[in-house]
Protein backbone atom coordinates (compact mmCIF):
# COMPACT_ATOMS: atom_id res chain seq x y z
CA UNK A 1 0.00 0.00 0.00
CA UNK A 2 1.40 3.47 -0.71
CA UNK A 3 0.43 6.60 0.32
CA UNK A 4 1.67 10.14 -0.71
CA UNK A 5 0.93 13.16 0.41
CA UNK A 6 2.26 16.98 1.01
CA UNK A 7 1.34 19.88 3.19
CA UNK A 8 2.07 23.52 3.66
CA UNK A 9 2.54 24.56 7.10
CA UNK A 10 2.80 28.19 8.33
CA UNK A 11 6.27 27.87 9.90
CA UNK A 12 9.95 28.13 8.90
CA UNK A 13 11.62 24.93 7.87
CA UNK A 14 13.94 24.25 11.33
CA UNK A 15 10.80 24.97 13.50
CA UNK A 16 8.87 22.50 11.32
CA UNK A 17 11.82 20.01 11.60
CA UNK A 18 12.63 20.53 15.29
CA UNK A 19 8.53 20.07 16.20
CA UNK A 20 8.91 16.64 14.37
CA UNK A 21 12.09 15.49 16.81
CA UNK A 22 9.50 16.56 19.60
CA UNK A 23 7.68 14.20 21.93
CA UNK A 24 5.12 16.07 23.46
CA UNK A 25 3.83 17.43 19.91
CA UNK A 26 3.63 14.02 18.34
CA UNK A 27 1.88 12.93 21.24
CA UNK A 28 -0.46 15.50 21.01
CA UNK A 29 -0.62 15.43 17.08
CA UNK A 30 -1.06 11.52 16.73
CA UNK A 31 -4.60 10.50 16.20
CA UNK A 32 -5.43 7.77 19.22
CA UNK A 33 -1.78 7.98 20.75
CA UNK A 34 -2.19 6.96 24.48
CA UNK A 35 1.76 7.04 24.82
CA UNK A 36 4.68 8.13 23.32
CA UNK A 37 8.50 8.01 24.78
CA UNK A 38 11.81 8.84 22.79
CA UNK A 39 13.71 5.65 23.19
CA UNK A 40 16.85 7.63 21.77
CA UNK A 41 17.16 10.94 20.06
CA UNK A 42 15.90 9.35 17.01
CA UNK A 43 13.60 6.65 17.98
CA UNK A 44 9.86 6.21 20.03
CA UNK A 45 7.96 3.75 21.23
CA UNK A 46 3.98 4.31 21.43
CA UNK A 47 0.77 2.72 22.08
CA UNK A 48 -1.84 4.39 19.54
CA UNK A 49 -5.93 3.02 19.68
CA UNK A 50 -6.84 2.77 16.03
CA UNK A 51 -10.49 1.92 14.65
CA UNK A 52 -10.47 1.02 10.93
CA UNK A 53 -13.75 -0.34 9.83
CA UNK A 54 -15.24 -2.48 12.08
CA UNK A 55 -11.71 -3.37 13.66
CA UNK A 56 -10.26 -1.95 17.04
CA UNK A 57 -7.08 -2.53 18.37
CA UNK A 58 -4.41 -0.61 20.69
CA UNK A 59 -1.14 -0.86 18.57
CA UNK A 60 2.09 -0.89 20.75
CA UNK A 61 4.67 0.04 17.77
CA UNK A 62 8.20 1.89 17.22
CA UNK A 63 9.52 4.36 15.34
CA UNK A 64 12.97 5.09 13.97
CA UNK A 65 14.08 8.45 11.83
CA UNK A 66 17.20 7.16 9.95
CA UNK A 67 19.02 9.01 6.97
CA UNK A 68 18.40 12.10 8.65
CA UNK A 69 19.38 15.06 6.80
CA UNK A 70 18.59 18.26 8.61
CA UNK A 71 16.47 20.01 7.79
CA UNK A 72 15.38 18.58 4.71
CA UNK A 73 14.16 15.56 5.47
CA UNK A 74 14.75 11.62 6.75
CA UNK A 75 13.68 8.25 6.18
CA UNK A 76 10.93 7.12 8.93
CA UNK A 77 10.63 3.55 9.39
CA UNK A 78 8.00 1.90 11.79
CA UNK A 79 5.79 -1.14 12.67
CA UNK A 80 2.98 -1.91 14.91
CA UNK A 81 1.13 -4.85 16.32
CA UNK A 82 -2.74 -4.74 17.44
CA UNK A 83 -2.35 -8.20 18.55
CA UNK A 84 -5.53 -10.10 16.39
CA UNK A 85 -6.45 -7.13 14.95
CA UNK A 86 -3.31 -7.48 12.87
CA UNK A 87 0.21 -5.48 12.08
CA UNK A 88 1.09 -2.92 10.10
CA UNK A 89 5.02 -1.42 9.08
CA UNK A 90 6.55 0.51 7.10
CA UNK A 91 8.63 3.27 5.77
CA UNK A 92 8.54 6.65 4.75
CA UNK A 93 10.35 9.41 3.07
CA UNK A 94 9.57 12.65 4.48
CA UNK A 95 10.98 16.24 2.75
CA UNK A 96 10.49 19.83 3.77
CA UNK A 97 11.09 22.46 1.88
CA UNK A 98 11.17 25.79 2.96
CA UNK A 99 8.60 28.37 0.65
CA UNK A 100 9.46 32.09 2.03
CA UNK A 101 7.76 31.63 5.57
CA UNK A 102 6.24 28.32 5.13
CA UNK A 103 7.14 24.98 5.01
CA UNK A 104 6.31 22.65 2.16
CA UNK A 105 6.18 18.77 4.15
CA UNK A 106 6.25 16.20 1.29
CA UNK A 107 6.04 12.46 2.33
CA UNK A 108 6.29 8.93 0.26
CA UNK A 109 4.98 6.11 2.29
CA UNK A 110 4.84 2.66 1.85
CA UNK A 111 3.29 0.02 4.12
CA UNK A 112 2.35 -3.94 5.16
CA UNK A 113 -0.63 -5.20 6.87
CA UNK A 114 -1.69 -8.04 8.00
CA UNK A 115 -4.41 -9.99 10.17
CA UNK A 116 -7.76 -9.13 10.15
CA UNK A 117 -6.74 -5.19 8.66
CA UNK A 118 -5.79 -7.09 5.76
CA UNK A 119 -8.79 -8.51 5.34
CA UNK A 120 -10.81 -5.09 5.34
CA UNK A 121 -9.52 -4.73 1.91
CA UNK A 122 -6.91 -1.74 0.62
CA UNK A 123 -9.73 0.52 -0.31
CA UNK A 124 -10.76 0.69 3.52
CA UNK A 125 -7.62 0.47 4.77
CA UNK A 126 -5.83 3.56 2.43
CA UNK A 127 -8.77 5.81 3.14
CA UNK A 128 -8.52 5.19 6.63
CA UNK A 129 -4.81 5.56 6.47
CA UNK A 130 -5.63 9.25 4.71
CA UNK A 131 -7.54 10.26 7.06
CA UNK A 132 -5.36 9.85 9.77
CA UNK A 133 -2.42 11.52 7.95
CA UNK A 134 -4.42 14.29 7.20
CA UNK A 135 -5.52 14.26 10.87
CA UNK A 136 -2.15 15.03 12.36
CA UNK A 137 -1.05 17.23 9.81
CA UNK A 138 -4.32 19.29 10.30
CA UNK A 139 -3.26 18.90 14.28
CA UNK A 140 0.19 19.39 13.52
CA UNK A 141 0.08 22.44 11.73
CA UNK A 142 -2.40 23.91 14.37
CA UNK A 143 -0.07 23.56 17.33
CA UNK A 144 2.65 25.30 15.18
CA UNK A 145 0.83 28.16 15.21
CA UNK A 146 0.08 28.39 18.94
Amino acid sequence: MDITGEHRIAAPREQVWAALFDPETLKACIPGCKELEQSSPTSFAAKVQLKVGPVSATFAGTVELQDIDAPNGCRITGQGNGGIAGFAKGGSEVRLVADGDETVLSYDAKAEIGGKLAALGSRLVQATSRKLADQFFSAFTERLKA
